[in-house]
């Protein structure tokens, strides 16, 4: 059955473009797009120009930066996400959003169906649509490049100058890589990069200065902590996505938050990529540092066990899922007593760890002190702790 209405989920960049003359001529439907503002930059700028001058009627820009940060993001940080050690989750953690505003969209202007132009191969598209079935299992959802002939970006560009499509290969524009971006990272893959031995170019980096190129003094914060979440830098009171944005900045000044790996994706696909999340590696670090000292060591190690469980549910997709919601209700409860303040020095790549306090720290400089025991711990009481410890082990033996 064709749609009548279908919501798309617009960049203005050359894919969403084509896809959007696609839509109109293959499914004969009014077109709606939608461009989310995450703090991706001036990406957002020039796409209501760019639908209007598709025929586009309905357009929606809309400036999510907040709440992507404060609702998603700050959530996903309380957990200590990083896939497979190094990928804070930048894209991952975006598409639930997108996803949620397409749903809503779709219902408000009475939509048959949601587009995406992720590809059959990425990611991406599983995402977007395990997220739009979640909240609203009856919804269609078009995936062109799973439909389309099309099978390159050469074909992409054929199209679009033969429907007169403006795109940023005529104006000087053209990236040799696929790129992605929001306020928590940038992300690089295509082109060279497809080559696991062949090192990124270093103009390839747009957020980060080289370690070469860092400023060359340091810099000192303060980053104050309540419940899990930074609320101040330097004692100066921030919200969300501008605690972000500054440790963006401060990062970027300082050679921080470059990564080059290669990671298994949800699809089965190994894929080589660059990222750079400045504020979001500062942050992590800090985190883990405030909670060292403010939780209790059973709780942290079973929240270190469930991390894993929970940045794979959210790379793969899956945040609108009883078990992530459920999982960060946990999260959130270990984190009612993660308040104080981290001090950290940022200086050639670096993110040095100087002080850490809070008024519910469990840290006791008696109990650890090598200088004299405390009446809570006698050292003889160790050798019994010991003898029970490896009973198992001095028994397998026999």
């Amino acid at each position: 059955m064709k749609p009548n209405k279908v919501v798309l989920a617009y960049s203005g960049g050359l894919d969403t473009s084509v896809i959007a003359k696609w839509l109109m001529e293959k499914y004969e439907c009014e077109v709606i797009t939608f461009t989310a503002d995450i703090g991706q930059g001036s990406e957002t700028k020039d796409a209501r120009a760019k639908a209007k001058k598709l025929g586009i009627k309905k357009i929606y820009i809309e400036d999510l930066t907040e709440e992507f940060v404060k609702s998603y993001v700050y959530p996903m940080f309380r957990s200590n996400a990083v896939y497979e050690g190094e990928y804070f989750l930048g894209t991952s953690i975006a598409r639930p959003l997108i996803s949620k505003r397409l749903i809503e969209i779709a219902k408000k202007e009475g939509a048959d169906a949601i587009c995406h132009g992720a590809t059959g191969k990425g990611n991406d598209q599983v995402r977007f649509e395990l997220s739009a079935y979640a909240l609203n299992p009856k919804i269609t959802i078009i995936a062109p490049w799973r439909e389309w002939a099309f099978v390159s970006r050469k074909d992409l560009v054929r199209y679009a100058r033969l429907n007169k499509i403006a795109i940023d290969f005529d104006s000087g524009k053209k990236s040799p890589y696929s790129m992605d971006a929001n306020i928590l990272h940038t992300s690089y893959e295509g082109g060279i990069l497809e080559d696991p031995w062949k090192s990124p170019e270093e103009n390839m980096w747009l957020r980060t200065k080289s370690i070469e190129k860092a400023a060359n003094k340091p810099v000192t914060l303060e980053l104050d902590f309540k419940d899990g979440d930074i609320i101040r830098i330097n004692k100066k009171p921030l919200t969300p996505a501008k605690v972000l944005n500054k440790l963006n900045i401060l990062a970027g000044k300082h050679g921080i938050g470059r990564v080059d790996i290669v990671e298994n994706r949800y699809v089965g696909i190994k894929s080589r990529g660059c990222y750079e999340t400045p504020g979001g590696t500062i942050y992590h670090k800090a985190h883990k540092a405030i909670e060292s000292i403010t939780m209790d060591r059973e709780l942290l190690h079973l929240k270190e066990d469930l991390s894993n469980r929970y940045t794979r549910l959210v790379y793969n997709g899956y945040w609108f899922s009883p078990e992530r919601e459920s999982l960060q209700k946990l999260i959130n409860d270990s984190q009612k007593r993660v308040t104080g303040t981290v001090r950290v020095k940022l200086f050639k790549g670096n993110i040095i760890i100087l002080g850490r306090k809070s008024p519910y720290s469990i840290y006791s400089e008696d109990l650890s002190t090598f200088e004299a025991d405390s009446g809570d711990y006698d050292q003889k009481d160790a050798e019994g702790f010991i003898k029970v410890n490896s009973l198992r082990l001095r028994n397998k033996q026999k």
